[in-house]
């Protein structure tokens, strides 16, 4: 049986993911990172294990034991899930992109 982990650099960000052996049959976190000399965490393509799939430039969240992409604007907050939201709520219809000077939604 197979897993899938991430290494995580000094700045919790992540920089490999890897396919590897089932965490039931050992500690294979411990064994990864010590190979690599990276903290090294388990992920799930399934998203059962740390909120998401791990890829890289992916931050983990120490706190909420998640990984999440890069704050998209400055003017963003994170929920506990890790997803991303801006201080406006995306409109209902239609494509839209955010401008930060603006802070508002421009229709495309």
């Amino acid at each position: 049986m197979m897993a899938h982990y991430a290494f995580i650099d000094e700045n919790n960000i992540v920089v490999e993911v890897i396919t590897g052996r089932d965490e039931t049959e050992g500690d294979w976190e411990t064994y990864y990172g010590n190979l690599r000399n990276l903290e090294c965490l388990r992920t799930s393509y399934n998203n059962n294990i740390r909120g998401r799939f791990a890829s890289i430039g992916m931050i983990y969240d120490r706190t909420f034991d998640i990984f999440h992409d890069p704050q998209p604007f400055p003017s963003w907050t994170m929920l506990d899930n890790g997803q991303w939201i801006a201080p406006i709520p995306y409109p209902q219809e239609g494509k839209w992109e955010w401008d930060e000077n603006n802070q508002t939604w421009i229709e495309l």
